[in-house]
């Protein structure tokens, strides 16, 4: 279905509601209230919505704690000791993964920092990682200190790439480009699944070849990306990546992240890391002996045992996922994000304003789900006009608004009132 098809009208929005396959799934979720109602909830690219289901499997674990006590670990509906294993099959089929190469395990940039500790190893003539300028400021952060720790100036090492002069988006031929030109020096390509602030979505298969092709390690921050864009990891034959589950992926702020290492990597034992008892040959672990010996999955990058009831609010997110499968969830992902598009562009043309202007790209294949719109004059009070009628979306420093129509709980009547109230909105301040 194009632009040409839609109608910015509310019985069009509820056709397409009444036609679409996965609208049942909405009455799964938890919605924050307005004045009595629903809010129309744009912002599960900063903090998804908390599944009905989450309370009840929290509840297990704390029934078992109570029942039990340290008997839980071997005896509880779902013994601890091995409750991460329980993961290993969800996260392989979000990710396009083996269940050997996925672990749940800590927060994102705490097994980012870890998986550099193995996949970052700079010498004299590979020494440089390339990002994209303007990166989230937690993986700023992280590959700053991670050269600094190397002995490393970041002015010199770090490659950041930016948009070409009048655009907002890096083109795939640009990113190609400087992997080539710095690519005798290269150790790291480290990027974005899903650019944070634009909502771009990156040629993953095609990056990570080229950095293949330079010589250098293909790693990922898919903190946008995990449960909004279909990814096939192995198949594209990605190093390693990491992601937050707290975000499209529904599990509680500060939910558990999820770290991929390709089985090639996951079996090789000799890669330097950081070694807690978790991450051990499990055979072993209640041996107490000296010698770390690293199981020969994902999972040895694990340091501490799982942390089980925050595993269990993201436990009750990805069985919604398991059930429903990425494709389905791609297709109406496309479908709604084209209708919020159309009618955020109708809005605009109908008050004739001069914002906002998409900044995200219009092809669905270089966006999931998330369009973000620029509006320098007048974005702050937009925004928050927006926020007293009871439309939930973000403001990114310093003239963002970000809108995320998500497929498993947004319908294409929240859009058409979205829709509706930017337009009230924006003839106020044209």
């Amino acid at each position: 279905m194009t632009a040409q098809d839609f109608s910015n009208t509310l019985e069009f929005a509820r056709q397409l509601d009444a036609g679409d396959p996965l609208a049942d799934y909405r009455s799964q979720f938890h919605f924050p209230q307005f004045e009595g109602r629903d809010t129309h909830y744009f912002c599960g690219n900063s903090l998804g919505l908390q599944p009905i289901a989450t309370a009840s499997y929290v509840k297990q674990e704390l029934e078992d704690w109570a029942r039990l006590g340290v008997e839980g670990h071997f005896h509880s509906k779902h013994p601890w000791f091995s409750y991460h294993k329980m993961f290993e099959g969800p996260l392989a089929r979000l990710v396009g993964a083996h269940p050997d190469e996925v672990v749940a395990m800590n927060q994102l940039t705490v097994n980012l920092h870890l998986l550099m500790v193995t996949f970052f190893r700079p010498d004299r003539e590979r020494f440089k990682i390339i990002c994209e300028a303007d990166a989230f400021p937690s993986d700023q952060y992280a590959l700053e200190t991670q050269l600094r720790h190397h002995k490393l100036d970041p002015d010199e090492a770090l490659i950041e790439i930016s948009p070409r002069a009048g655009e907002y988006s890096l083109r795939t031929e640009d990113i190609i480009n400087a992997i080539e030109q710095h690519g005798p020096q290269l150790a790291l390509v480290m990027l974005p699944g899903l650019q944070y602030y634009t909502g771009q979505a990156f040629d993953l298969p095609a990056i990570t070849a080229a950095g293949h092709r330079a010589g250098a390690v293909v790693g990922f921050d898919l903190a946008h990306a995990a449960g909004n864009l279909e990814l096939h990891l192995h198949d594209w034959d990605v190093d390693f990546a990491v992601w937050c589950s707290y975000k499209y992926l529904n599990s509680g702020p500060g939910g558990v992240s999820g770290a991929y290492v390709h089985r090639r990597h996951a079996a090789n034992t000799a890669l330097p890391r950081f070694a807690g008892w978790w991450g051990n040959e499990e055979s072993e672990r209640f041996q107490m002996k000296k010698g770390f010996r690293p199981a020969k999955t994902a999972a040895a990058w694990q340091l501490s045992n799982a942390p089980v009831l925050a595993l269990a609010a993201h436990k009750a997110s990805l069985d919604i996922f398991d059930a429903v499968g990425m494709p389905a969830l791609a297709a109406k992902r496309d479908r709604l994000t084209a209708y919020l598009e159309f009618v955020l562009e109708d809005a605009r043309r109908r008050s004739a304003a001069e914002e906002p202007l998409i900044i995200t790209p219009r092809s669905p294949r270089e966006r999931g789900a998330q369009l973000s719109m620029l509006m320098p004059r007048h974005g702050r009070r937009v925004f928050e006009e927006l926020t007293a009628a009871g439309i939930v979306v973000d403001w990114r420093e310093p003239d963002v608004i970000r809108a995320a129509p998500v497929p498993l709980y947004n319908s294409f009547e929240d859009v058409f009132h979205f829709g509706r109230v930017l337009g009230e909105v924006l003839r106020k301040h044209s």
